[in-house]
């Protein structure tokens, strides 16, 4: 009796060590699984990495996420603002047969100061995109206003189309980290189309711009052409953050972040300054 029991004390401690060993196993996995959890979120929270600012639409080097070229930065100024301000009565062609026989603009209803809604072209509101959230409201608001009704006007003698036409784009001067200055000498000219009269009124301004973050392209197979045309302005990772009237007296040399008014009284009550 004594030898049999001798005997089942070894298996006894086989299966306590086997036990443990499986227990220790198991908790080695169940910690792995969680390391490499936390790694899969850190990965999907990290930003793309950031690139030379799109020039022509092709990243050129990696660089800080506050960098920007600065030729980029005179295009995408350029760009937001011919968008804006040219306004044709039509929408953008988007096959060969509207391009031929382009579709009339309906526009679209913003809000005015005033309580009331008036309309932007369509162009113009794609656009507007390319403005900070805070500023792009109001910024609307005084597009709408500045919009004649008669760009959106069926009777060809009422109809009314512009143009704007950019002089100069100066040299981004740097007022912060990722913030830059952008001066633009303009003219918004407007044409009647029955008697070919125009009205030139001068869009001399001063843009702050600063840098932003990436922002993910949605699904190319749900995607609208209207998303397609606003994230195509989100794209160049830059926003318009405020608009001033430009004093062209101080030779472009002053503002480091200073909002003070460098032309004194020379203040126009309708410029889009915040």
């Amino acid at each position: 009796m004594t030898n049999l029991l001798q005997k089942k004390k070894p298996t006894g401690n086989v299966l306590t060590v086997f036990a443990i060993a499986t227990l220790s196993l198991h908790l080695s996995v169940l910690f792995l699984f969680l390391l490499q959890g936390l790694n899969i979120r850190q990965l999907s929270l990290r930003k793309p990495p950031n690139f030379v600012q799109i020039i022509d639409g092709q990243p050129v080097a990696a660089v800080d996420d506050l960098a920007r070229d600065p030729a980029a930065i005179r295009q995408f100024i350029s760009k937001t603002m011919t968008s804006m301000f040219n306004w044709s009565g039509t929408l953008p062609p988007q096959t060969i047969e509207e391009t031929a026989k382009p579709q009339p603009d309906p526009g679209i209803q913003v809000r005015t100061p005033q309580g009331g809604s008036q309309r932007v072209t369509t162009s113009s509101w794609v656009a507007s995109f390319a403005i900070s959230e805070d500023f792009r409201k109001g910024f609307l608001s005084a597009i709408a206003q500045m919009t004649p009704p008669e760009v959106f006007s069926n009777n060809p003698s009422q109809v009314i189309s512009a143009e704007l036409v950019i002089q100069r784009i100066y040299p981004p001067e740097q007022i912060a980290p990722g913030k830059w200055r952008v001066g633009m000498v303009a003219d918004l000219i407007q044409k009647k189309h029955n008697d070919d009269r125009t009205t030139v009124t001068p869009f001399n301004k001063d843009f702050l711009v600063r840098a932003v973050d990436y922002f993910p392209y949605p699904l190319a197979n749900t995607t609208t052409n209207i998303q397609k045309a606003i994230y195509s302005n989100r794209i160049d990772k830059l926003e318009i953050y405020e608009i001033r009237d430009l004093c062209l007296l101080d030779n472009y040399s002053n503002l480091k972040g200073d909002k003070s008014n460098p032309c004194g009284n020379q203040v126009n009550p309708d410029s889009f300054t915040r």
